[in-house]
């Protein structure tokens, strides 16, 4: 696990009723200025990640990019349900 995908995975433990279902996977981007994080939960835990009107989504998004800048490159954060 990369520091991102470790970094990520930390922020949205704890908003999550099923831990264990949580993943956090690093995916190829044909952008090389790009990273692609993808968190996998299970539906419910995937809407309250999500949050209303993408709330939350935003601020995890915020946050990673913040946590990005040693990397000098922007991360897209996804959201898909088991």
């Amino acid at each position: 696990m990369t520091d991102l995908e470790k970094t990520l995975f930390d922020l949205c433990a704890p908003l999550v009723d099923d831990e264990k279902s949580l993943s956090v996977k690093t995916m190829s981007s044909s952008n090389e200025n790009e990273i692609s994080l993808y968190v996998y939960a299970n539906s419910e835990d995937v809407a309250r990640l999500i949050g209303r009107k993408g709330v939350m989504a935003s601020a995890l998004r915020q946050m990673m990019s913040i946590a990005s800048r040693n990397e000098d490159k922007h991360i897209a954060v996804k959201f898909e349900a088991y």
